[in-house]
């Protein structure tokens, strides 16, 4: 298959190409076509001609994305195998995120912008709409890239914008073939999908015609973005790295709670922005809290993920790939690698999973996020040390907290510093209606649920006056008690 970039509706070659390779095997998947500066000029300008049919029909918005979240979900079994070729997820978790993905769709397809009465008396009324930005720049990460282009293309889409989206260099393909499949749903221009290396993704968030630029990504990559977008006050949403923690108070069930924790750490080979990253446990309960982790963590199988009893592929790029295995190789000298500790000697980009003990805050792999399969054990020896020590963090995306006693977990979740706290859980698939969001190094603004819709629009005021007024001010201002009036 020859995969292109979608501008104006149309398939289109790019002015080059470059490969894209398979993680399990380290073999060329396919070419994708390399977008120049001149077709992402075309791109943004077909996205700027067709904002002004799509913005102010939200009947045909609604019926459209209904049929794009329809389209999306008949194509997750033909589009699995691509995506584990080119992202390494076993085949069964690669369509069931095309499939989940076509949720949000199928979310804001149904989802109203409110309209509020701001002010009403007898002389003045104000009513407050959400109103589309234009253009929409969307920039996406290889990790999750389908789910994650669905949260923003869904939520720009139905709240009147149009869509210039770019997938990540390392895994483009998938994202370019679903472009070409919406294309026969959109009205051209409405959803573009353009793919390249750098300096794509830098010439996307320089270039004038956007309003607005979503990224999900790391810090790096956000503080890049919001650079550029400065230049010409755009809006940004920035959804960014986390280190995410898990703390186990004194009276959790730790052979029941295991399975889940490890779960959740090791979910898409710990890929995952809101994966737990570093688990903190009372000191009294440590050693059985590693034996069981680990006991959990053995029954893990890693290999390729087109066999079907394979729970772990490789890691998605080889940077990666060497980013956790230098943060284990700099734990290892101080600490104890109880499970794992090595890539896997074969091609592909695998790592064994890890779980490494008698670590403490300071250590590179507790403080940065690893964003792989190694998971550190840390003790501790009440709960307000264990808060202080979690909210020191730069990062501040997600935390759970495990306890037999939900109020109790509530109180300490609920002191620490992160876009959303979880009780006796971590790991669920995310769905649209919660927002999801950080603090800190964690991001700016909110994706998912009515939030995230309005992240996409700006405020527009209409003052209605039934008669002249002889002041420039509100009459409540002058002591009017009718409804509405400021006191």
């Amino acid at each position: 298959m020859r995969y292109q970039l979608t501008i104006n509706g149309e398939s289109i070659a790019g002015a080059g190409e470059f490969p894209v390779i398979n993680p399990a095997t380290e073999d060329v998947v396919d070419m994708a076509p390399s977008c120049s500066a001149a077709q992402l000029d075309q791109a943004m300008s077909s996205a700027a001609a067709a904002f002004p049919a799509w913005a102010p029909d939200p009947v045909q918005r609604s019926a459209l994305l209904a049929q794009a979240a329809e389209r999306v979900r008949s194509a997750a079994a033909q589009l699995a195998p691509l995506f584990t070729a080119e992202q390494g997820r076993p085949l069964r978790k690669a369509e069931a995120e095309i499939a989940h993905a076509a949720k949000w769709l199928d979310y804001y397809s149904m989802l109203e912008l409110p309209m509020p009465v701001a002010y009403d008396d007898d002389r003045r009324r104000a009513i407050v709409t959400q109103r589309p930005l234009g253009v929409v720049a969307a920039i996406t990460p290889w990790n999750a890239p389908i789910l994650l282009a669905m949260w923003k293309v869904a939520a720009a889409l139905a709240a009147g914008n149009t869509v210039v989206l770019k997938p990540s260099p390392a895994t483009p393909l998938t994202t370019l073939a679903l472009g070409s499949l919406l294309a026969e749903v959109f009205p051209p221009g409405v959803l573009n999908v353009v793919s390249g290396p750098e300096p794509l993704g830098r010439l996307v968030a320089e270039h004038p015609i956007p309003r607005k630029i979503s990224v999900t990504g790391s810090v790096a990559t956000g503080r890049a973005v919001a650079l550029a977008a400065a230049a010409d006050l755009k809006r940004v949403t920035l959804e960014l790295g986390g280190n995410d923690p898990a703390i186990l108070l004194d009276d959790v069930a730790l052979d029941q709670i295991a399975p889940e924790i490890i779960a959740s750490a090791f979910a898409n080979n710990g890929q995952v922005c809101e994966a737990i990253k570093r688990v903190y446990v009372p000191r009294r309960h440590y050693e059985h809290a590693v034996d069981t982790l680990a006991a959990a963590l053995r029954l893990m199988r890693v290999g390729d993920g087109r066999d079907p009893n394979v729970d772990l592929g490789p890691l998605t790029t080889p940077a990666q790939r060497d980013r956790v295995q230098e943060l284990v190789d700099d734990a290892a000298r101080s600490a104890r690698v109880v499970v794992g500790g090595r890539r896997l000697d074969r091609p592909g980009y695998f790592f064994e999973p890890t779980l490494v003990a008698d670590i403490a805050d300071g250590a590179r792999l507790v403080d940065e996020e690893q964003f792989g399969p190694a998971l550190p054990v840390i003790a501790y020896d009440d709960e307000s040390q264990v808060i202080l020590r979690c909210n020191a963090s730069p990062f501040g995306l997600t935390a759970s907290v495990w306890s037999a006693d939900e109020q109790r977990a509530a109180a300490v979740a609920n002191q620490l510093e992160v876009g959303r706290a979880k009780i006796n859980g971590h790991g669920d698939v995310p769905i649209p209606e919660i927002p999801f969001g950080g603090v800190k190094c964690s991001g700016i603004g909110v994706e998912n649920g009515p939030w995230g819709l309005t992240e996409y629009t700006t405020v527009h005021v209409t003052e209605y006056y039934q008669s002249a007024m002889p002041s420039p001010y509100p009459a409540a201002l002058h002591g009017s008690s009718g409804k509405g009036a400021v006191r």
